[in-house]
């Protein structure tokens, strides 16, 4: 009884303006959740029923039986599988590399000392500030030059080290790897490349898992770029095969909802996959240091 009262007269001081705030909190949460699933939701609908019931009025709001034709007809219209596999190697590639090239560039730039690294870093900089579409004609004269266009260099190549992904990785790497740890690394006769994994990617983790999350999802969804420098139809990526299911004069929007939901299955898996590790090292890393 000593030990509950305490407890008790600190919950009976929580005022009404307490649950007034924690129940608004709590509201705003849920329609931040609502309105981030329903959009998936939605897809998931349209994928289960027809093109006709996609234009009724009102819409339909439940899934309908149609989901299993749909598939069928997008394993028909389009080489599905190998378009997967095409992306599957394209991310996973494009990934690795980039959280390598990322994580050491950054982790050079926040603890190293060398000639011209804070011009260096605000040239990095300028570069995000160059959009996307006004330097693709000058990258596909680049790859044209190259000879790799038709191949997958072109997708893998240009996202092995961005901008963004150094930038995050050196704003981690300040604060998450002490100074006394890397000179200890030193005096224990450590180079640079080995302080880098056995001090730095231990460090580095969250970061790896956030960024490795955001880079993967990027390249499984970019179109614009495979669909310029792609030009076999058996090295479509994912994205760009999806618009073969597209009709001249009629289009079965059903059909390609569900394609679209195909393609999407595995990113959700990735995310959760992920997200869970992400949240773990960032537990284990707030009780490391």
């Amino acid at each position: 009884m000593i030990g509950v009262a305490p407890q008790q007269n600190h919950l009976s001081a929580k005022g009404p303006g307490y649950w007034v705030k924690t129940i608004l909190v709590e509201g705003l949460l849920l329609l931040g959740l609502i309105a981030s699933v329903f959009p998936f939701y939605w897809v998931f609908v349209m994928s289960t029923n027809t093109t006709s019931d996609i234009y009724r009025v009102p819409p339909k709001v439940i899934p309908g039986g149609n989901l299993w034709t749909n598939v069928t007809n997008v394993l028909t219209n389009m080489d599905f599988f190998q378009s997967f596999a095409n992306s599957l190697i394209v991310s996973l590639v494009c990934t690795v590399l980039a959280l390598f090239f990322c994580s050491i560039a950054g982790f050079t730039f926040a603890k190293f000392e060398f000639p011209g690294r804070n011009v260096l870093f605000a040239l990095l900089l300028g570069t995000m500030l160059i959009p996307t579409a006004g330097s693709t004609v000058a990258s596909f004269v680049i790859m044209a030059n190259l000879g790799w266009i038709g191949t997958f260099l072109p997708l893998i190549i240009p996202g092995m080290a961005t901008a963004f992904g150094i930038f995050w990785m050196r704003q981690y790497a300040l604060s998450a790897i002490p100074n006394e740890l890397i000179d200890a690394a030193r005096l224990d006769g450590c180079g640079h490349l080995r302080i880098y994994w056995h001090v730095a990617l231990p460090a580095l983790r969250p970061a790896l898992g956030f960024f490795g999350i955001l880079t993967f999802i990027t390249s499984w969804n970019d179109y614009l770029w495979p669909l310029i420098v792609l030009n076999d139809p058996r090295m479509y990526t994912l994205q760009v095969s999806l618009t073969s299911l597209k009709g001249v004069y009629d289009t079965d929007y059903s059909m390609i909802m569900a394609g679209t939901l195909m393609s999407t299955i595995p990113l959700i898996i990735i995310f959760f996959l992920g997200a869970r590790q992400f949240i773990a090292n960032i537990s284990a890393g707030a009780l490391k240091f």
